[in-house]
């Protein structure tokens, strides 16, 4: 399955160990994750040396080509947030992640579409079972 795996980037890293091991699972999986080296942590210095536009385009064609898109909120990002718009818009299945006891934008847990799903996880493991899940359920 090709999935989009959105995560924090410019908006803070520090659940980049997470966004790690979540990436490796689904690549131990045998799913195609175009965004995989969004999960790295050379991610922001590389990310810097694109143009605005270079990222814009090169998200949206990965998005438009995604077959569901999965996106680690618990870092709130305004790209992480247009990305789920997006795919929703496009019809496009979405999970949110979410570490437990965090606040989350109102704007994704207030969506009632159809398509998006939103899961609280205690840990990395929970979460990793929690895709593995919802990707079997699709």
């Amino acid at each position: 399955m090709n999935i989009y795996f959105a995560c924090s980037i410019t908006g803070g890293r520090e659940l980049e160990t997470a966004y790690q091991q979540i990436v490796g699972a689904l690549l131990a999986d045998d799913h195609e994750i175009p965004t995989s080296l969004l999960a790295q942590s050379e991610a922001l210095e590389n990310e810097g040396k694109l143009t605005p536009q270079n990222v814009y385009q090169r998200d949206v064609n990965w998005i438009k080509k995604c077959d569901v898109l999965i996106a680690e909120v618990s870092v709130p990002s305004h790209g992480v947030g247009y990305e789920i718009g997006l795919a929703l818009q496009l019809g496009k299945p979405v999970l949110c992640l979410h570490q437990k006891g965090l606040k989350v934008s109102k704007m994704i847990t207030g969506n009632s579409d159809p398509a998006l799903t939103i899961k609280d996880y205690s840990n990395v493991e929970e979460a990793i079972s929690q895709v593995q899940t919802y990707l079997l359920n699709l």
